[in-house]
C-alpha cells in the first residue's frame, strides 16, 4: 500500500464515517424508542432482588441497537466507497487475496451480527424465565455457544484453508510455531473468547466502546505496517463510526450497542488480530477484556467447586461497582490501563 496515498485516505474515512454516523444516530434512537427496542428490566417482581438487578436495572428503558447501526454504517460505506479507491489514485494492496479478505471480514462482521440481534430481540421481547441469578431472557447459553462455534469454526477453516494462514508467532523469542490443521479449532477459540469477552465488558457506559477505540487505533497502526489497504480501510470507517457512537454511550449512555454489536466487534477483533498474524499482541492490547472474561471464569469456577463466589460479583467491572466505586471512575480507569497495555503491545508487533 501506498502509504502516502492512503493516510490521507483512511483518515479521510474516520471522518465521514464519523459525520455520517453523527448525523443518523439520533433519528436512529428516536425509531427505537417508537419499536420500543429498549433494555427491560430483569429484577424478578417478588422475593430478594439480585445484588445485579440491583445495580444495572436503572439502566432499563435505554435503546438497544448501536452496534447494529455501526454495522449498516460501515457495511454500507464500504462497499460503496472501495471501489473509489484506486481511482483516487490509491494503490490497493492485501496481505491476502483481497476479495477474500473482504468476504471474510464482513461475513464476520454481519454474521456474529445477526447472532447478536437474534439475541437481542428475544431479550426485549421473549418471555421472562426463572434462572439462578434472577430472571434469564435471551438465547440460551448452550444455543449461543453452537451459534458461535458453527461460525468461528468455518472461520477457522477459511483462514487455514482459503487464506493460508497456519502459524502462530511469538515474539520476544522470535520463535514461530506451525499449528498446521489444528490452527482451525485455535482460531476459533481465539474468536468465541473475544466474542463472549467484549459481551461480559459491555457492562457499564462507555467501557468495551472505548476500550475497543483504543485497540483499533493500535490495530490500524499495524495494518497499514502490514500494508494492508482493505483491512486499514475498514478499521479507518469503523473507528469513525464508533467516535459518534461512544458520544452517545459514555455516562449516562443514551444508547447502548447490544449483543448484535458486542459479539460483533468482539468476534471482528479476533479476526483482525489473526489477519494480521498479531495473536499475542492482541492479547495484550485487549488485555482488559481478557481480564473480565477471566474474572467471570474465576467466579464461575468459585461457584462450582467451593460452592460460593470469589468476587462480590463478577466480572470485574460489577466487582469495583458493588464496592461503592462510580461507574464513570471505572470507565475511565479502565481506559487509562488499556492505554498502557495498547503501548505495550503495539512495541511487541514492531519489534
Amino acid at each position: 500500500m501506498n502509504s502516502f496515498n492512503a493516510l490521507p485516505l483512511a483518515l479521510g474515512l474516520v471522518i465521514f464515517s464519523f459525520l455520517i454516523t453523527s448525523i443518523s444516530i439520533v433519528p436512529f434512537i428516536n425509531l427505537l424508542y417508537k419499536l420500543k427496542m429498549t433494555r427491560r428490566k430483569e429484577a424478578p417482581e417478588k422475593g430478594k432482588i439480585p445484588l445485579f438487578d440491583k445495580l444495572h436495572d436503572k439502566k432499563a428503558g435505554t435503546p438497544l441497537g448501536g452496534g447494529l447501526l455501526i454495522i449498516l454504517i460501515v457495511s454500507s460505506l464500504y462497499f460503496f466507497l472501495f471501489p473509489f479507491a484506486s481511482r483516487m489514485g490509491v494503490y490497493i494492496r492485501s496481505s491476502y487475496n483481497f476479495k477474500n479478505e473482504l468476504f471474510l471480514i464482513f461475513f464476520t462482521f454481519i454474521s456474529f451480527g445477526v447472532l447478536g440481534l437474534s439475541d437481542d430481540l428475544v431479550k426485549m421481547f421473549g418471555q421472562p424465565k426463572p434462572g439462578a441469578m434472577g430472571l434469564w431472557v435471551g438465547i440460551t447459553r448452550r444455543w449461543k455457544i453452537i451459534f458461535q462455534s458453527s461460525i468461528a469454526l468455518f472461520i477457522g477453516y477459511y483462514l487455514y484453508k482459503v487464506l493460508g494462514i497456519q502459524i502462530l508467532f511469538i515474539p520476544l523469542i522470535d520463535y514461530i510455531l506451525n499449528l498446521g490443521i489444528f490452527y482451525i479449532p485455535f482460531a476459533a477459540f481465539v474468536i468465541i473468547a473475544f466474542s463472549n469477552a467484549f459481551n461480559i465488558t459491555d457492562g457499564l457506559d462507555g467501557l468495551a466502546s472505548g476500550l475497543l477505540l483504543i485497540c483499533l487505533i493500535i490495530f490500524g497502526v499495524i495494518a497499514a505496517g502490514n500494508l494492508d489497504t482493505p483491512l486499514s480501510l475498514f478499521i479507518a470507517l469503523w473507528l469513525g463510526a464508533l467516535i459518534a457512537f461512544l458520544y452517545f454511550n459514555v455516562w449516562p449512555a443514551r444508547i447502548f450497542l447490544g449483543d448484535a454489536g458486542a459479539l460483533s466487534f468482539g468476534a471482528m477483533l479476533a479476526v483482525i488480530g489473526l489477519l494480521t498474524g498479531n495473536i499475542i499482541a492482541l492479547v495484550v492490547v485487549g488485555g482488559l477484556f481478557v481480564i473480565e472474561v477471566t474474572s467471570s471464569a474465576v467466579q464461575i469456577l468459585g461457584w462450582k467447586f467451593l460452592k460460593r463466589p470469589i468476587l462480590p460479583l463478577a466480572p470485574l467491572h460489577n466487582t469495583f461497582l458493588s464496592i461503592g466505586w462510580e461507574e464513570p471512575k471505572i470507565v475511565m480507569r479502565a481506559w487509562l490501563a488499556a492505554l498502557i497495555l495498547a503501548i505495550f503491545g503495539l512495541w511487541l508487533a514492531v519489534i
